[in-house]
């Protein structure tokens, strides 16, 4: 671990860290992201195997789950190094080099599944309000098509990050407010000016997730007035229950970010504290719920879990 951490670049490493004023309860942290971990990665890995084994799950709409599925074990696996570090083995120290990769990685994982966010919302747009019509607009080629066309948006458009980073002089204390290294926090760092920096940061956040969160608003508004029009009450019910888990997955998505990136950018006089708290939460709470969700509220996974659990449970009786 530490060799990984160590710099040898020549450029000033970064320190991280982690709950200030919890050192005595680093155990107990380290025990609360295993089990985050745990659940996020083993989660997500169910629904790909479900999904792949599943022939009814083989739809656009659960080939996207899968494709999000992937991209929160991204999100976790990103972390994952420099949280281990910092709370179980007190390694604080990372090299710079190291640290710009994990930024445009978190970074890259974030724009992705807000794009996702926005073809699920999509999806759920053809199925309610043009039913007919589904099976010929999403084809497995428009799917790929989409997913192809995220993960170029979310790659040009974080890939300069770095570069833009790298250019300016650290010469303070290089200390970051995290156990991971976010754009919004080192851009506070270097000793030159950063407002390039800073404005092209603001620029794609509202480009991508303010016009991502808009569409995402604007489909549910037709899918509502859709759903309005149906006569029977116990319709309506049964359509907007497709779209409850959609509407989970974007709320525990976008309310943690945008108060980060609000704390980050407006929040100087907020306590620390606080400002890692809402991260944490915004980079460990949706890798780690959105199987969860998906699992509670979609019926075909939901019975697939329960027969793998129940096959389990009678092997682990055999044995013993």
């Amino acid at each position: 671990m530490e060799g990984f951490l160590t710099n040898d670049s020549g450029l000033p490493p970064f320190i991280l860290t982690g709950f200030t004023g919890l050192e005595a309860s680093q155990q107990w942290i380290f025990l609360l992201f295993g089990a985050l971990y745990s659940v996020s990665i083993v989660g997500n890995c169910l629904i790909l195997f479900i999904v792949k084994e599943e022939e009814s799950l083989h739809q656009p709409m659960y080939y996207f789950l899968a494709v999000l599925s992937v991209n929160d074990l991204g999100v976790s696996l990103s972390t994952l190094p420099t949280v281990m570090a910092t709370f179980c083995f007190h390694a604080r120290e990372i090299a710079f080099e190291a640290c710009m990769a994990q930024m445009f990685f978190i970074h890259f994982f974030s724009w992705t599944e807000s794009g996702i966010l926005l073809a699920m919302s999509f999806d759920r747009y053809i199925a309610i309000c043009n039913p007919l019509r589904y099976s010929t607009i999403l084809t497995d080629a428009r799917v790929t098509q989409m997913n192809l066309a995220i993960v170029l948006r979310s790659f040009f458009m974080v890939f300069p990050l770095p570069f833009l980073l790298k250019r300016l002089p650290f010469c303070k204390d290089n200390t970051l407010s995290h156990a991971y290294c976010l754009h919004p926090d080192l851009i506070h760092l270097p000793c030159g000016d950063s407002t390039p920096n800073s404005i092209y940061g603001l620029c794609i956040a509202v480009s991508a997730f303010g016009l991502d969160s808009a569409l995402i608003l604007l489909s549910y508004i037709l899918i509502l007035y859709s759903v309005l029009a149906i006569a029977s009450q116990e319709e309506r019910l049964k359509t907007l229950n497709t779209c409850v888990s959609h509407i989970c997955a974007v709320l525990i998505f976008y309310v943690p970010m945008v108060v980060v990136s609000m704390a980050h950018r407006f929040g100087k006089h907020a306590p620390p504290f606080l400002n890692t708290v809402m991260s944490f939460i915004y980079l460990f709470v949706p890798p780690m719920l959105n199987p969860v969700i998906y699992s509670i509220k979609t019926k075909e996974i939901h019975w697939r879990l329960i027969r793998i659990f129940s096959a389990t449970s009678s092997v682990q009786r055999e044995l013993g």
